[in-house]
């Protein structure tokens, strides 16, 4: 009696081990193809992100360029007619309310 249970016993631990194989290496496939995936995602968001890096850059560059002293002091004194204020020119407001 003992025999055939240690017999039964075995064959089911047989049949779940030869179940439990391929639902492992289904399992391994569903990490491959995720792995890949997100690998795939990494790498596009590197390429995305130098992308990014170079236009910053380039904006850092053209507001340097854009902020220039001598640019604005030619847009000014060519395009908007300002000059430079004299002396005389300069007014002085008081803004403390003492009436005099």
């Amino acid at each position: 009696m003992k025999l055939k249970k240690k017999q039964a016993l075995e064959k089911v631990f047989t049949y779940i081990l030869a179940a439990l194989i391929p639902l492992l290496l289904i399992a391994y496939a569903f990490q491959i193809k995720r792995y890949a995936e997100l690998s795939r995602e990494i790498s596009d968001l590197e390429k995305k992100q130098e992308r990014l890096i170079e236009q910053n850059k380039k904006l850092v560059s053209d507001i340097s360029l854009l902020s220039s002293t001598d640019r604005i002091k030619r847009i000014a004194t060519d395009e908007l007619g300002m000059h430079k204020a004299e002396t005389k020119d300069i007014v002085r407001v008081d803004m403390n309310g003492d009436k005099k």
